[in-house]
C-alpha cells in the first residue's frame, strides 16, 4: 500500500516527518518498506499562462509564445509542443530554474529566436515517463505561483507492506484510522451524502450465487460528457499511489478504492444490457479481459454476466467487451461484496493479480459498498456530469462476524502483557480502532469493526492493545527458570545425531511431502497418502520414507560441485494401513564421494557399502540387542549391496547402495543410503560401571575354513551365544580366499581377547575357551581350523 503523506494529512494532522511516522507504523505492525519522494528535485518552475502563439520564422515545428509567469514581465519562449495554445496554463521553467537531472535553464536562442525559459511537459518536471505535449493545468491555477508548492510535490510516499490479515488498511480510510489511534487524534474523512436520483433508468439485478456475493449494487449514470477530463488533483493522487490515470469514470472507481478500500467497476450500459446476473460460470464459457487475454472460465469462477454472456470475472477484472471508452455516455456502476472464500485463488488460476483481487481475497468491509457507490456517483457527476438513477441492489450485508462479541478481561490483559492497562486507555484504543466497547464488571464486551476480520477472540484484542501502546514500551519480564525435562528417547536420539555429526555428517530438514513419482521410485511397495490440496505437483503426497528428501538434497549439492557428502535426517514417515495413517520416527543417512578428506598422503578411496555399514554399527553400538545385517533385496537398493538391518531378530531398517537405475534416472553417482527405526535405536542400555581388571589380557588368534556363504555377523553372533566369562572381545581381522582353499571356501581369522578379573590366565584357560569357540563354529557352520 502506497500512502501519500499529503493525502493522509487531509484526514488528520500528522506533525511527524515521513521517517518518524513510518517508524511508528512499523512498530505498530504495518511494516515500512520504503519512503519515496512524490517528485524528483527541481526548482524555479512557476505556473504560467500562454498569452499568444505565433509561428517560428525559421522552423515549421516550433512556436514563439508570449508567456505570463508572474514575474512582472512577459516572457518570450520558443516551444515545440504540439498542444500549445493561447490561453492555456502550463508549468514554466524560468531562467535559472533547475529541472530533474540537474538540467539548468539558461537564456538561449533557438533557430535565431531568443527563448527566456521553457514551457514544460509532465516528463520534464518528473511527473510522467512519457508525454505528447505540455502539461495542461486547470484554469484556476494561480499564475506565478511556485509550481512545486502549488502541486504539493514536497510530499512523501510511504510504501507499507501489509500482512494478509490487515486488508482493512488497503485504503486511506483504514490507514487514517490506524494513524488516528496511534496519534490519539480524531479522524475527519470525506463527507459522503446520498446522491438523489435524477432519473429513473436502472438495470435489474439478479444474484444466482448469494453465498459468493451477499451484496451486489448497481447504479446507471446517463448523459456523461465524453470530453470530460480527470481533474489534475485526482490524477496526481492516483499517480502517487502507483495507479495510471485512464478515463474519468475508471479513475473515479480507482480513487474510491484507494480512499475507502472498496474495489468498484463500471460497465458500458449498452454492453451490459437490462439485466445483470451474478453467478458461477459453466464449462466452456470464455471471456476477453481488459488486459487483452482471453480466458476460459468454469464452475469455480464467479462471473458478472449480462444479456450477451460474461461481462467480468467478479472481483478480479472486467471484460473488454463491456469496457468504458472515450465515447461512452451511459454506464452501469457496480459496488459489491464478494466472499473471500469464493474468490480465493481464482485470480492466480488465470495468471492474474489485480488490485481488486488483492483486496477481495483478503476481505473487504461488507458495510462499505453502498457508501462507496454514493462517493463514486458524486465524483463522476462532478467531473463528467450526467444524471444518476436509483441504486438497485440485491442481498444485504452478510451477518457473519456481525455478532462476534468478545469478552475482554482486565486480569487476562495483565497476565498476557505483564502490565495493567488503565480502563480509559483500553477504551480509547479499541474505540479508536472502530470497535464498540461496553464496560462490564471485570472487563469489557467488545464488538469489532466489520472490516477487521482478524479480531475473533480475546487474545486478538490484547494484541491490539500491545500494538498500539507500543511493543517497545511493554515491560521485559524473564519467565521463571525451569529445568527442561527431556525423555530418555529424546536424549538418546540427540546422542545419535551428535555421533553422526562427529562422523562428518550434516543434518538436513526436508519437506514431509514429495512428488508421487519419487515416492513410487523409492518405495514401490507402499502406497503414499495423496494430499487433498497440495502446494504443488512436486509436493503432492506424504513421504513414505526419508530417502527421497536425502537424495534430492544430494542432487542439489552435487549439481554445485559438492561431491563429498554425508547427510542425515531425523523425521517422520507416513504409511497408510487398514487402521489409518502410521507416523513412524525414522533416522536416515546418505554417503557419497571420498571416504576420507583429500590429503597429499591420504587415500583416494571412494565410500563403499562397508563405510555405510560402519555408520549404522556406530549408531547401534549401545543397543540392548545384538545387531545383525541380513542380505536382502529392496526395490531402491543395488542387488548384492543391500541388507536388512536386524536388531535382536527384529528388522529395524535398510542399508545399501542406491540402485543403478535410479542413479541413472536422477543423474547421480554411486551413493549409499540407510534408514533406521529411530525409536528402536534410541532404546539403549544405560551405562553401568564395571571395575578394571588388574591382570593382563591374552590374545589367541585362530583361522577357520568355512563355506563362502557363511556371514561374518552370524559367526560373531554364534560366539556371543556361548557367553564365555573369560572372553572379553572377538575381533575379525582377516578374510582369505585363494590358493590352498576350495572354490566356495574362505578363511576367517579371529582374534580372541581373554581376561580374568581375579587372576592371571594360564594356558589351560586359553585352550578351553579356544576349543569352545572352534567346537561351536564347527557344529553350526562346519568350520575347520586352518593350520
Amino acid at each position: 500500500m502506497r500512502i501519500s503523506m499529503e493525502w493522509l494529512r487531509e484526514w488528520l494532522p500528522v506533525a511527524e516527518t515521513a521517517e518518524e511516522f513510518g517508524h511508528r507504523l512499523t512498530m505498530a505492525g504495518l511494516e515500512l518498506d520504503a519512503i519515496d519522494a512524490a517528485a524528483p528535485v527541481f526548482s524555479g518552475v512557476r505556473v504560467g499562462k500562454v498569452l499568444s502563439v505565433r509561428p517560428h520564422p525559421d522552423a515549421d515545428r516550433l512556436r514563439v509564445c508570449e508567456v505570463d509567469a508572474g514575474t512582472g514581465e512577459t516572457l518570450s519562449i520558443v516551444c515545440g509542443a504540439p498542444n500549445v495554445t493561447a490561453g492555456m496554463l502550463a508549468p514554466v521553467a524560468c531562467i535559472g530554474a533547475v529541472l530533474p537531472g540537474d538540467f539548468r535553464i539558461k537564456r538561449s536562442k533557438l533557430r535565431g529566436v531568443e527563448s527566456q525559459g521553457m514551457l514544460c511537459s509532465a516528463v520534464e518536471v518528473g511527473l510522467a515517463e512519457s508525454s505528447d505535449g505540455l502539461m495542461a493545468l486547470p484554469a484556476d491555477a494561480p499564475i506565478g505561483a511556485d509550481f512545486r508548492a502549488w502541486m504539493g510535490l514536497d510530499d512523501f510516499i510511504l510504501e507499507v507492506d501489509l500482512t494478509p490479515n490487515r486488508a482493512d488498511c488497503l485504503g486511506m480510510l483504514g490507514i487514517a484510522r490506524e494513524a488516528g489511534v496511534l496519534l490519539d487524534h480524531p479522524v475527519t474523512g470525506p463527507v459522503i451524502e446520498p446522491v438523489r436520483a435524477g432519473a429513473d433508468h436502472a438495470v435489474t439485478v439478479r444474484v444466482t450465487s448469494p453465498e459468493a456475493c451477499p451484496l451486489y449494487a448497481t447504479r446507471v449514470i446517463d448523459g456523461l460528457d465524453p470530453n470530460a477530463l480527470t481533474p489534475l488533483w485526482m490524477r496526481e493522487r492516483l499517480r502517487r499511489c502507483g495507479v495510471r490515470p485512464l478515463h474519468p469514470v475508471v479513475d473515479v472507481t480507482n480513487y474510491v478504492m484507494l480512499e475507502l478500500g472498496q474495489p468498484m467497476h463500471a460497465f458500458s450500459a449498452e454492453a451490459a444490457g437490462p439485466v445483470i446476473d451474478v453467478r458461477f460460470g459453466t464449462a466452456g464459457e470464455r471471456l476477453l479481459l481488459l488486459n487483452g487475454n482471453e480466458v476460459e472460465v468454469g464452475p469455480a469462477d464467479l462471473l458478472i454476466t449480462g444479456a450477451n454472456g460474461p461481462l467480468a470475472l467478479a472481483g478480479i477484472m472486467g471484460g473488454e467487451g463491456s469496457a468504458v471508452t472515450a465515447g461512452t455516455t451511459r454506464i452501469v456502476l457496480e459496488s459489491a461484496h464478494f466472499s473471500p472464500r469464493a474468490l480465493a485463488g481464482r485470480a492466480r488460476a488465470h495468471g492474474l493479480h489485480t488490485d481488486a483481487s488483492h483486496r477481495f481475497e483478503r476481505g473487504v468491509d461488507p458495510t462499505i459498498p453502498l457508501y462507496a457507490m454514493e462517493r463514486a456517483t458524486a465524483l463522476i457527476l462532478e467531473i463528467a456530469g450526467g444524471a444518476a438513477g436509483p441504486v438497485v441492489h440485491q442481498g444485504q450485508v452478510p451477518s457473519a462476524h456481525a455478532d462476534n462479541r468478545i469478552t475482554l478481561r482486565r486480569e487476562r490483559i495483565t497476565r498476557v502483557l505483564g502490565m495493567a492497562f488503565a480502563p480509559v486507555e483500553v477504551e480509547r484504543i479499541l474505540t479508536g480502532l472502530g470497535c464498540r466497547v461496553a464496560a462490564m464488571g471485570d472487563g469489557w464486551e467488545v464488538l469489532p469493526l466489520r472490516a477487521r476480520f482478524d479480531l475473533t477472540r480475546e487474545e486478538d484484542l490484547i494484541e491490539e492493545l500491545a500494538r498500539i501502546h507500543g511493543y517497545e514500551r511493554l515491560p521485559q519480564t524473564l519467565p521463571p527458570t525451569t529445568v527442561p525435562v527431556t525423555s530418555t528417547v529424546e536424549a538418546a536420539l540427540g546422542r545419535r545425531k551428535r555421533e553422526l555429526a562427529d562422523l562428518g555428517f550434516h543434518e538436513v530438514i526436508s519437506f514431509s511431502f514429495v512428488a508421487p513419482d519419487w515416492a513410487q521410485a523409492f518405495y514401490p511397495d507402499l502406497e503414499a497418502l495423496a494430499l487433498a490440496n497440495p502446494i504443488s505437483s512436486e509436493l503432492a503426497v506424504m513421504r513414505p520414507g526419508l530417502w527421497p528428501g536425502l537424495v534430492r538434497t544430494a542432487a542439489h549439492n552435487l549439481a554445485r560441485q559438492r561431491m563429498d557428502l554425508r547427510l542425515f535426517e531425523h523425521g517422520l514417515r507416513f504409511v497408510p494401513d487398514a487402521a489409518g495413517l502410521r507416523q513412524e520416527s525414522r533416522l536416515g543417512g546418505l554417503l557419497c564421494g571420498r571416504a576420507e578428506p583429500e590429503h597429499w598422503q591420504g587415500s583416494r578411496r571412494a565410500v563403499d557399502f562397508f563405510d555405510a555399514k560402519g555408520v549404522v554399527e556406530t549408531l547401534c553400538a549401545g543397543a540392548r540387542q545384538a545387531l545383525r545385517f541380513e542380505p536382502a533385496t529392496h526395490p531402491a537398493l543395488h542387488d548384492g549391496q543391500s541388507a536388512r538391518v536386524m536388531l535382536g531378530g527384529q528388522g529395524i531398517g535398510w542399508l545399501g547402495a542406491l540402485h543403478p537405475s535410479l542413479c541413472e534416472r536422477f543423474d547421480l553417482p554411486e551413493l549409499f543410503l540407510f534408514e533406521l527405526d529411530a525409536a528402536v535405536i534410541a532404546s539403549e542400555n544405560v551405562p553401568q560401571f564395571r571395575g578394571l581388571s588388574a591382570f593382563p589380557a591374552i590374545r589367541r588368534d585362530i583361522a577357520l575354513v568355512m563355506n563362502e556363504d557363511v556371514a561374518a555377523g552370524d559367526i560373531l553372533a554364534a560366539i556371543a551365544q556361548l557367553d564365555l566369562p573369560l572372553l572379553q572381545e572377538t575381533r575379525l581381522f582377516d578374510v582369505y580366499r585363494g590358493k590352498g582353499l576350495g572354490k566356495n571356501e574362505k578363511s576367517i581369522a579371529l582374534g580372541l581377547i581373554l581376561r580374568a578379573f581375579e587372576r592371571t590366565l594360564d594356558e589351560k584357560d586359553v585352550n578351553s575357551v579356544t576349543k569352545s569357540v572352534v567346537d561351536q563354529l564347527e557344529a553350526l557352520f562346519g568350520a575347520k581350523p586352518r593350520y
